[in-house]
Protein backbone atom coordinates (compact mmCIF):
# COMPACT_ATOMS: atom_id res chain seq x y z
CA UNK A 1 0.00 0.00 0.00
CA UNK A 2 0.95 3.42 -0.93
CA UNK A 3 0.46 6.37 1.39
CA UNK A 4 0.47 10.28 1.18
CA UNK A 5 1.53 11.80 4.14
CA UNK A 6 4.12 14.97 4.85
CA UNK A 7 6.57 15.83 7.74
CA UNK A 8 4.61 17.76 10.28
CA UNK A 9 6.60 20.73 11.33
CA UNK A 10 5.72 23.44 14.35
CA UNK A 11 5.00 26.40 12.19
CA UNK A 12 3.67 28.52 14.71
CA UNK A 13 6.32 30.93 15.36
CA UNK A 14 6.18 33.72 12.70
CA UNK A 15 2.54 33.09 11.96
CA UNK A 16 1.36 33.62 15.27
CA UNK A 17 2.72 36.93 15.38
CA UNK A 18 1.03 38.29 12.51
CA UNK A 19 -1.72 40.05 13.25
CA UNK A 20 -5.83 38.53 11.86
CA UNK A 21 -6.34 40.24 8.72
CA UNK A 22 -10.21 40.42 7.43
CA UNK A 23 -11.50 38.54 4.80
CA UNK A 24 -14.23 39.80 2.40
CA UNK A 25 -17.70 38.38 3.34
CA UNK A 26 -18.29 36.55 0.01
CA UNK A 27 -21.65 36.84 -2.14
CA UNK A 28 -22.45 33.88 -1.72
CA UNK A 29 -22.35 32.05 2.02
CA UNK A 30 -22.71 28.33 2.95
CA UNK A 31 -24.74 27.00 5.58
CA UNK A 32 -24.50 22.91 6.43
CA UNK A 33 -27.69 21.50 7.51
CA UNK A 34 -26.07 18.73 9.72
CA UNK A 35 -22.64 18.24 10.98
CA UNK A 36 -20.99 15.19 12.90
CA UNK A 37 -23.20 15.71 15.66
CA UNK A 38 -26.73 16.23 14.25
CA UNK A 39 -27.26 13.72 11.33
CA UNK A 40 -30.64 15.24 10.54
CA UNK A 41 -31.81 18.68 10.19
CA UNK A 42 -35.12 20.76 9.12
CA UNK A 43 -34.89 23.78 7.42
CA UNK A 44 -37.29 26.83 7.76
CA UNK A 45 -36.78 29.22 4.63
CA UNK A 46 -37.70 28.19 1.14
CA UNK A 47 -35.94 29.45 -2.30
CA UNK A 48 -36.27 32.91 -2.43
CA UNK A 49 -36.92 33.79 1.00
CA UNK A 50 -35.19 36.93 2.39
CA UNK A 51 -33.00 36.54 5.60
CA UNK A 52 -31.20 38.85 8.03
CA UNK A 53 -28.25 37.84 10.26
CA UNK A 54 -28.77 35.93 13.17
CA UNK A 55 -32.07 34.56 11.85
CA UNK A 56 -32.84 31.11 12.86
CA UNK A 57 -33.45 29.31 9.47
CA UNK A 58 -33.50 25.63 10.49
CA UNK A 59 -32.57 23.32 13.50
CA UNK A 60 -30.17 20.27 13.57
CA UNK A 61 -31.14 17.47 15.20
CA UNK A 62 -28.62 15.36 17.35
CA UNK A 63 -29.05 12.43 19.73
CA UNK A 64 -29.95 14.12 22.65
CA UNK A 65 -29.87 18.17 21.78
CA UNK A 66 -31.11 20.44 18.97
CA UNK A 67 -28.84 23.49 17.23
CA UNK A 68 -30.98 26.11 15.44
CA UNK A 69 -29.25 26.95 12.56
CA UNK A 70 -28.55 30.51 12.00
CA UNK A 71 -28.03 32.92 8.57
CA UNK A 72 -24.53 34.63 8.57
CA UNK A 73 -25.36 37.00 6.03
CA UNK A 74 -28.66 39.21 5.15
CA UNK A 75 -29.76 38.53 1.81
CA UNK A 76 -32.06 35.59 -0.43
CA UNK A 77 -31.79 31.62 0.09
CA UNK A 78 -31.45 30.48 -3.68
CA UNK A 79 -30.99 26.81 -2.89
CA UNK A 80 -28.87 24.13 -1.72
CA UNK A 81 -25.31 22.72 -2.71
CA UNK A 82 -23.52 20.14 -1.72
CA UNK A 83 -19.47 20.92 -0.42
CA UNK A 84 -17.25 19.02 2.14
CA UNK A 85 -17.65 19.58 5.83
CA UNK A 86 -14.79 20.02 8.21
CA UNK A 87 -15.90 16.16 9.54
CA UNK A 88 -14.52 15.29 5.53
CA UNK A 89 -17.74 14.29 4.62
CA UNK A 90 -19.70 15.78 1.89
CA UNK A 91 -23.10 17.52 3.45
CA UNK A 92 -25.90 19.53 1.78
CA UNK A 93 -25.05 23.18 2.47
CA UNK A 94 -27.88 26.61 2.08
CA UNK A 95 -27.20 28.96 -0.22
CA UNK A 96 -27.46 32.49 0.79
CA UNK A 97 -27.05 35.23 -1.83
CA UNK A 98 -25.56 38.04 0.08
CA UNK A 99 -27.13 41.66 -0.34
CA UNK A 100 -24.24 43.08 1.53
CA UNK A 101 -26.13 45.14 4.09
CA UNK A 102 -25.73 43.25 6.67
CA UNK A 103 -28.91 43.98 8.45
CA UNK A 104 -29.13 41.73 11.51
CA UNK A 105 -32.24 39.96 13.02
CA UNK A 106 -34.05 42.12 15.77
CA UNK A 107 -33.93 39.22 18.20
CA UNK A 108 -29.98 40.13 18.20
CA UNK A 109 -30.51 43.17 20.28
CA UNK A 110 -27.61 43.91 23.22
CA UNK A 111 -28.61 43.01 26.73
CA UNK A 112 -28.33 45.43 29.59
CA UNK A 113 -25.67 44.63 32.49
CA UNK A 114 -28.50 44.55 35.02
CA UNK A 115 -30.56 42.13 32.72
CA UNK A 116 -27.44 39.78 33.08
CA UNK A 117 -26.45 40.24 36.38
CA UNK A 118 -30.41 38.48 36.85
CA UNK A 119 -29.06 35.92 34.92
CA UNK A 120 -28.51 32.24 36.74
CA UNK A 121 -27.13 28.98 35.47
CA UNK A 122 -30.36 28.13 33.48
CA UNK A 123 -30.83 31.53 32.00
CA UNK A 124 -27.33 31.26 30.59
CA UNK A 125 -28.12 27.87 29.22
CA UNK A 126 -31.09 28.96 27.58
CA UNK A 127 -29.38 31.51 25.91
CA UNK A 128 -26.42 29.44 25.05
CA UNK A 129 -28.93 27.34 23.42
CA UNK A 130 -30.96 29.41 21.26
CA UNK A 131 -28.00 30.91 20.02
CA UNK A 132 -26.02 27.71 19.26
CA UNK A 133 -23.09 27.89 21.45
CA UNK A 134 -20.87 24.52 20.86
CA UNK A 135 -17.26 24.14 21.20
CA UNK A 136 -15.23 26.42 18.82
CA UNK A 137 -11.57 24.70 19.54
CA UNK A 138 -13.31 21.75 17.19
CA UNK A 139 -15.20 19.58 18.99
CA UNK A 140 -18.71 21.17 18.34
CA UNK A 141 -20.18 20.00 21.81
CA UNK A 142 -22.78 22.21 22.46
CA UNK A 143 -21.77 24.29 25.25
CA UNK A 144 -25.47 24.59 27.09
CA UNK A 145 -25.03 20.91 28.16
CA UNK A 146 -21.86 21.79 30.17
CA UNK A 147 -24.66 24.83 32.33
CA UNK A 148 -27.04 21.69 32.88
CA UNK A 149 -25.04 20.18 35.50
CA UNK A 150 -25.97 20.36 39.38
CA UNK A 151 -22.64 19.42 40.38
CA UNK A 152 -20.57 22.30 42.76
CA UNK A 153 -17.95 24.07 40.52
CA UNK A 154 -14.84 25.31 42.20
CA UNK A 155 -12.62 25.84 38.79
CA UNK A 156 -13.09 26.99 35.79
CA UNK A 157 -10.26 26.21 33.00
CA UNK A 158 -9.94 28.15 29.84
CA UNK A 159 -8.29 25.91 27.44
CA UNK A 160 -5.52 28.27 24.98
CA UNK A 161 -3.55 25.48 24.87
CA UNK A 162 -3.71 25.18 20.93
CA UNK A 163 -1.20 22.17 21.19
CA UNK A 164 -1.27 21.06 17.62
CA UNK A 165 1.58 22.30 15.13
CA UNK A 166 0.35 24.97 12.51
CA UNK A 167 -2.51 26.39 14.52
CA UNK A 168 -2.83 30.11 15.51
CA UNK A 169 -6.22 30.85 15.79
CA UNK A 170 -6.71 30.74 19.41
CA UNK A 171 -2.82 32.53 19.82
CA UNK A 172 -4.30 35.41 17.87
CA UNK A 173 -7.25 35.66 19.38
CA UNK A 174 -6.05 35.63 23.10
CA UNK A 175 -3.66 39.14 21.61
CA UNK A 176 -6.73 40.48 20.00
CA UNK A 177 -9.85 39.65 22.29
CA UNK A 178 -8.06 40.38 25.81
CA UNK A 179 -11.73 42.42 27.20
CA UNK A 180 -13.86 39.65 25.65
CA UNK A 181 -11.91 37.17 27.16
CA UNK A 182 -12.19 38.42 30.28
CA UNK A 183 -15.96 39.09 29.67
CA UNK A 184 -16.59 35.53 28.96
CA UNK A 185 -14.97 34.31 32.15
CA UNK A 186 -16.84 36.89 34.07
CA UNK A 187 -20.04 35.23 32.86
CA UNK A 188 -18.90 31.45 33.79
CA UNK A 189 -17.54 32.49 37.07
CA UNK A 190 -21.80 34.17 37.48
CA UNK A 191 -23.26 30.89 35.72
CA UNK A 192 -21.55 28.81 38.12
CA UNK A 193 -21.01 30.87 41.37
CA UNK A 194 -17.42 30.18 41.20
CA UNK A 195 -14.40 32.56 41.68
CA UNK A 196 -11.13 30.24 40.73
CA UNK A 197 -10.64 30.55 36.82
CA UNK A 198 -7.25 29.68 35.34
CA UNK A 199 -6.23 30.77 31.15
CA UNK A 200 -4.16 27.55 30.58
CA UNK A 201 -1.57 28.07 28.05
CA UNK A 202 1.96 26.44 27.49
CA UNK A 203 4.63 27.18 29.27
CA UNK A 204 6.90 28.58 25.91
CA UNK A 205 4.28 31.32 24.61
CA UNK A 206 5.95 33.82 26.75
CA UNK A 207 4.62 36.38 24.71
CA UNK A 208 0.88 35.32 26.14
CA UNK A 209 2.47 34.79 29.61
CA UNK A 210 4.40 38.71 29.94
CA UNK A 211 1.14 40.41 27.94
CA UNK A 212 -1.63 38.61 30.29
CA UNK A 213 1.19 39.32 33.40
CA UNK A 214 0.57 42.62 32.71
CA UNK A 215 -2.90 42.54 31.45
CA UNK A 216 -4.48 40.20 34.35
CA UNK A 217 -3.40 43.45 37.24
CA UNK A 218 -6.09 45.03 36.13
CA UNK A 219 -8.06 42.11 37.52
CA UNK A 220 -6.38 40.96 40.65
CA UNK A 221 -9.42 40.47 42.74
CA UNK A 222 -11.50 38.81 39.85
CA UNK A 223 -10.06 35.08 40.89
CA UNK A 224 -8.56 35.13 36.98
CA UNK A 225 -5.38 33.82 36.77
CA UNK A 226 -2.94 32.68 34.01
CA UNK A 227 -1.92 28.59 34.35
CA UNK A 228 1.31 27.62 32.42
CA UNK A 229 1.23 23.75 31.37
CA UNK A 230 3.36 21.47 29.77
CA UNK A 231 4.62 21.74 25.96
CA UNK A 232 3.84 18.42 25.17
CA UNK A 233 1.16 16.96 22.62
CA UNK A 234 -1.37 16.53 23.31
CA UNK A 235 -1.49 19.01 26.14
CA UNK A 236 -4.78 20.61 24.86
CA UNK A 237 -6.65 17.31 25.66
CA UNK A 238 -9.45 17.68 28.03
CA UNK A 239 -7.84 15.13 30.75
CA UNK A 240 -4.18 16.29 30.31
CA UNK A 241 -4.85 20.08 30.58
CA UNK A 242 -6.92 19.42 34.08
CA UNK A 243 -4.09 17.08 35.97
CA UNK A 244 -1.57 19.75 34.63
CA UNK A 245 -3.44 22.31 35.66
CA UNK A 246 -4.74 20.88 38.59
CA UNK A 247 -2.99 17.87 39.37
CA UNK A 248 -6.62 16.10 39.25
CA UNK A 249 -6.78 12.75 36.98
CA UNK A 250 -10.24 12.50 35.41
CA UNK A 251 -10.49 8.80 35.10
CA UNK A 252 -12.26 7.32 31.61
CA UNK A 253 -15.72 7.06 31.97
CA UNK A 254 -16.50 10.31 34.16
CA UNK A 255 -16.82 13.73 33.97
CA UNK A 256 -14.61 16.84 35.04
CA UNK A 257 -17.98 18.01 36.62
CA UNK A 258 -18.05 15.16 39.10
CA UNK A 259 -14.36 16.99 40.44
CA UNK A 260 -15.77 20.31 40.22
CA UNK A 261 -14.35 21.01 37.10
CA UNK A 262 -15.59 22.88 33.88
CA UNK A 263 -13.41 23.99 30.73
CA UNK A 264 -14.28 25.58 27.57
CA UNK A 265 -11.65 26.66 24.59
CA UNK A 266 -10.79 30.39 24.33
CA UNK A 267 -12.31 31.17 21.17
CA UNK A 268 -15.68 29.39 22.80
CA UNK A 269 -15.67 31.83 25.61
CA UNK A 270 -15.45 35.02 23.12
CA UNK A 271 -18.36 33.05 21.65
CA UNK A 272 -20.46 33.12 25.23
CA UNK A 273 -19.83 36.69 25.44
CA UNK A 274 -20.80 37.62 22.56
CA UNK A 275 -24.28 35.57 22.68
CA UNK A 276 -24.86 36.23 26.13
CA UNK A 277 -23.86 40.49 26.13
CA UNK A 278 -25.34 40.93 22.15
CA UNK A 279 -27.62 38.17 22.59
CA UNK A 280 -25.86 37.20 18.68
CA UNK A 281 -25.02 33.84 16.97
CA UNK A 282 -21.15 33.07 16.17
CA UNK A 283 -21.33 34.66 12.81
CA UNK A 284 -17.41 35.37 12.53
CA UNK A 285 -14.02 33.71 13.81
CA UNK A 286 -10.05 33.32 13.65
CA UNK A 287 -8.81 31.19 11.20
CA UNK A 288 -5.02 30.05 10.37
CA UNK A 289 -4.30 29.08 6.66
CA UNK A 290 -1.09 27.92 6.91
CA UNK A 291 1.52 24.94 5.84
CA UNK A 292 4.10 24.38 3.05
CA UNK A 293 2.04 24.25 -0.15
CA UNK A 294 0.48 27.47 0.52
CA UNK A 295 2.66 30.99 -0.77
CA UNK A 296 1.36 33.07 2.08
CA UNK A 297 0.72 31.52 5.27
CA UNK A 298 -2.19 33.94 7.24
CA UNK A 299 -4.27 34.16 10.19
CA UNK A 300 -8.33 35.79 8.99
CA UNK A 301 -11.41 36.68 10.44
CA UNK A 302 -13.92 35.03 8.67
CA UNK A 303 -17.26 34.87 7.94
CA UNK A 304 -19.16 31.56 8.68
CA UNK A 305 -20.32 29.83 5.43
CA UNK A 306 -17.14 31.47 3.32
CA UNK A 307 -15.82 28.85 0.63
CA UNK A 308 -12.34 28.08 1.31
CA UNK A 309 -10.98 28.37 -1.90
CA UNK A 310 -11.66 32.57 -1.92
CA UNK A 311 -9.11 32.20 0.99
CA UNK A 312 -6.57 29.98 -0.48
CA UNK A 313 -6.74 32.72 -3.08
CA UNK A 314 -6.47 35.48 -0.85
CA UNK A 315 -3.12 33.57 0.24
CA UNK A 316 -1.69 33.72 -2.86
CA UNK A 317 -2.50 30.02 -3.96
CA UNK A 318 -0.45 27.04 -3.93
CA UNK A 319 3.27 27.98 -3.64
CA UNK A 320 4.03 24.42 -5.58
CA UNK A 321 0.61 23.80 -7.92
CA UNK A 322 2.18 21.01 -9.57
CA UNK A 323 2.65 18.99 -6.78
CA UNK A 324 -0.17 16.99 -4.92
CA UNK A 325 -1.77 18.55 -1.82
CA UNK A 326 -2.76 16.94 1.50
CA UNK A 327 -5.45 19.39 2.53
CA UNK A 328 -6.49 19.75 6.34
CA UNK A 329 -9.09 21.27 8.14
CA UNK A 330 -8.39 21.45 11.80
CA UNK A 331 -5.28 20.25 13.36
CA UNK A 332 -2.62 18.49 11.33
CA UNK A 333 -3.15 15.53 14.12
CA UNK A 334 -6.79 15.56 14.48
CA UNK A 335 -8.43 17.48 11.49
CA UNK A 336 -10.16 15.76 8.66
CA UNK A 337 -8.27 15.39 5.50
CA UNK A 338 -10.42 16.19 2.35
CA UNK A 339 -9.82 15.16 -1.29
CA UNK A 340 -10.59 18.35 -2.64
CA UNK A 341 -10.41 22.57 -1.64
CA UNK A 342 -14.39 22.65 -2.52
CA UNK A 343 -14.59 22.81 1.53
CA UNK A 344 -16.70 25.33 3.79
CA UNK A 345 -15.82 27.59 6.59
CA UNK A 346 -18.42 26.33 9.49
CA UNK A 347 -18.24 27.46 13.25
CA UNK A 348 -15.11 24.90 14.15
CA UNK A 349 -12.64 25.41 11.63
CA UNK A 350 -9.64 26.53 13.24
CA UNK A 351 -7.42 26.23 10.06
CA UNK A 352 -7.02 24.98 7.04
CA UNK A 353 -3.56 23.20 6.36
CA UNK A 354 -1.83 22.90 2.90
CA UNK A 355 0.75 20.55 2.60
CA UNK A 356 2.80 19.20 -0.40
CA UNK A 357 2.44 15.19 -0.72
CA UNK A 358 4.99 12.82 -0.10
CA UNK A 359 4.96 8.82 -1.33
CA UNK A 360 5.66 6.52 1.85
CA UNK A 361 5.21 3.07 1.31
CA UNK A 362 3.53 1.52 4.36
CA UNK A 363 5.45 -1.86 5.54
CA UNK A 364 4.92 -4.42 7.83
CA UNK A 365 4.53 -3.81 11.38
CA UNK A 366 8.00 -4.57 13.11
CA UNK A 367 6.52 -4.62 16.73
CA UNK A 368 8.69 -1.73 18.10
CA UNK A 369 6.02 -0.48 20.56
CA UNK A 370 6.29 2.94 19.95
CA UNK A 371 2.39 3.45 19.11
CA UNK A 372 2.23 1.77 22.88
CA UNK A 373 4.57 4.34 24.42
CA UNK A 374 3.01 7.18 22.68
CA UNK A 375 -0.45 6.71 23.56
CA UNK A 376 -2.28 9.50 26.32
CA UNK A 377 -5.06 7.02 26.99
CA UNK A 378 -3.03 4.20 27.85
CA UNK A 379 -4.16 1.55 25.11
CA UNK A 380 -2.38 -0.85 23.09
CA UNK A 381 -2.97 0.43 19.50
CA UNK A 382 -1.03 -2.66 17.84
CA UNK A 383 -3.42 -5.36 19.90
CA UNK A 384 -6.62 -3.05 18.36
CA UNK A 385 -5.23 -3.27 14.71
CA UNK A 386 -4.87 -6.80 15.02
CA UNK A 387 -8.15 -7.72 16.73
CA UNK A 388 -9.51 -5.05 13.80
CA UNK A 389 -7.90 -7.30 10.74
CA UNK A 390 -9.36 -10.67 12.60
CA UNK A 391 -12.84 -9.14 13.02
CA UNK A 392 -12.36 -10.27 16.68
CA UNK A 393 -15.59 -7.73 17.79
CA UNK A 394 -15.06 -9.48 21.35
CA UNK A 395 -11.44 -8.78 21.60
CA UNK A 396 -11.77 -5.59 20.32
CA UNK A 397 -14.36 -4.79 23.05
CA UNK A 398 -11.80 -5.73 25.88
CA UNK A 399 -9.06 -3.60 24.61
CA UNK A 400 -11.37 -0.57 25.54
CA UNK A 401 -10.96 1.25 21.86
CA UNK A 402 -13.44 3.87 22.91
CA UNK A 403 -11.29 5.43 25.48
CA UNK A 404 -9.25 7.02 22.22
CA UNK A 405 -9.05 10.45 22.08
CA UNK A 406 -7.78 9.96 18.07
CA UNK A 407 -4.86 12.46 19.20
CA UNK A 408 -2.73 10.40 16.23
CA UNK A 409 0.09 9.96 17.74
CA UNK A 410 0.24 6.62 16.96
CA UNK A 411 0.58 7.01 13.44
CA UNK A 412 2.86 9.55 13.77
CA UNK A 413 5.18 7.50 16.09
CA UNK A 414 4.93 4.63 13.45
CA UNK A 415 8.25 3.62 11.55
CA UNK A 416 6.43 1.87 9.28
CA UNK A 417 3.78 4.11 7.80
CA UNK A 418 0.90 2.87 9.20
CA UNK A 419 -2.15 4.76 9.52
CA UNK A 420 -2.89 2.89 13.37
CA UNK A 421 -5.64 5.37 13.75
CA UNK A 422 -7.79 4.50 11.12
CA UNK A 423 -7.44 1.44 12.73
CA UNK A 424 -8.62 2.47 15.77
CA UNK A 425 -11.39 4.24 14.47
CA UNK A 426 -12.56 1.76 12.76
CA UNK A 427 -12.41 -0.79 16.14
CA UNK A 428 -14.87 2.13 17.58
CA UNK A 429 -17.38 1.19 15.18
CA UNK A 430 -16.87 -2.48 15.96
CA UNK A 431 -16.88 -1.66 19.87
CA UNK A 432 -20.41 -0.01 19.35
CA UNK A 433 -22.00 -3.33 17.68
CA UNK A 434 -24.04 -5.85 19.90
Amino acid sequence: MICKSTTIKDSKGLLGRLPTLKADVPEFVFIATDNARCPASEVYVKEGDHVKIGQVIGLRKGPFFEQPIHATVSGTMVGYEKHYHRSGKLVNFIKLQNDFKEEWDPSCSPRSDEEIAKLDRKGFAEILKANSSVGLGGSSFPTYVKFQTEAKIGTILVNAIECEPYITADHRIMLEEMEKIIGGIRYLQQAFDCKNAYICVKAKYTDLRQVYGAFLKRYKDEGIKLKAVGNFYPQGWEIAMIRSATGIKIPSGHLPSEFGIVDFNVSTVVGIYDSVKYNRPVTDRLISITGDGIRYPSNFKVRVGTPIRSLLERCGGYKHPEKDKILILGGPMMGASLPSDDCIVTKTVTSVIVLDAEEHKEEPCIRCGSCLLSCPAGLEPKQIMDAVKAMDKKRVKELKPMRCVECGLCTYVCTSHIHVTDYIRRAKTIAKLP
